[in-house]
């Protein structure tokens, strides 16, 4: 979950390449230098398909922190977001259960790393535990844009009135520092939305933006951006019906490979 406005609130292609053995036929000696006959009838191993993300870097900002709970001071403390102060950080959501966004947000992080990686991405992650405090949302974003990823996304599950339901994705407002990445962040959301639609039954959010989509110029990691990215809100935790999807296991793995695929796509 994000703080709301001020005013209202993986296809991994592995291939095995089989070893050919070209016995040599006939008399003489063959030089040490001259590429050794291949037997009729056999035929030079093809080449592996790259992976698709090979070379590229994706940065990954799972939201808040386990322990952030622990620190109100630190998570109080004001830093520049791009437009305006805004705290440094805040705990996140629960479900009524308990259930933290912090270990949500974490839990699809690492899911969507592993399958990043399997694809031949280089993977950039603001956080690598989900027991720690931070960071601030500016370094948050200081990190992604240090690593000159090719595209980056937030991760997040919103707490809205127990009516609600379904996410929503956040694009960046032009503001300076995000000004070269507005219209591919853009394109990024409509990808994320529309694998989110395809691949999962979440449906859009009825009480936040419009049809699945919302921009916000509130927000440090949208604002101060240099590379394309988005911020999903995969449901509202305190929704029964979202709870018990966003708690699950097999919703979370979903929405990694919703992401893996949008972040296909967007860098074909």
């Amino acid at each position: 979950m994000v703080p709301r406005p001020r005013g209202k609130a993986r296809v991994a292609v592995a291939a095995l390449l089989a070893a050919v053995a070209a016995a040599a036929a006939g008399c003489g000696t063959a030089s040490a230098y001259a590429d050794p006959p291949v037997a009729v009838g056999t035929r030079a191993p093809a080449a592996a398909a790259p992976l698709p993300l090979a070379g590229k870097i994706v940065g990954i900002d799972p939201g808040h922190n386990g322990r952030n709970h622990t620190d109100p001071s630190f998570l109080n403390h004001q830093v520049w977001n791009g437009r305006e102060q805004e705290d440094c950080d805040t705990t996140g959501t629960a479900t009524d259960g308990g259930y933290t966004e912090a270990l949500f947000n974490f839990r699809v992080a690492g899911y969507l790393r592993a399958d990043l990686i399997k694809d031949g991405a280089r993977v950039v992650m603001t956080r690598t535990t989900n027991d720690g405090i931070g960071p601030c949302v500016n370094q948050r974003a200081s990190i992604i844009n240090a690593s000159h990823a090719d595209v980056a996304v937030d991760i997040h599950a919103d707490g809205a009135p127990s009516w609600g339901r379904g996410f929503t994705v956040l694009e960046p407002v032009a503001d300076g520092p995000n000004d070269g990445v507005i219209a591919s962040s853009a394109r990024l959301a409509a990808d994320v939305r529309a694998a989110m639609l395809e691949y999962t039954t979440m449906p859009v959010s009825n009480y936040d933006g419009k049809n699945g989509t919302t921009l916000r110029d509130d927000l440090a990691g949208l604002n101060l951006t240099t590379v394309p990215k988005i911020l999903i809100e995969a449901g509202n935790m305190k929704n029964p019906a979202d709870a018990a999807m966003l708690t699950s296991a097999t919703f979370q793995r979903q929405v990694a490979a919703v992401l893996l695929r949008a972040i296909v796509m967007f860098l074909r």
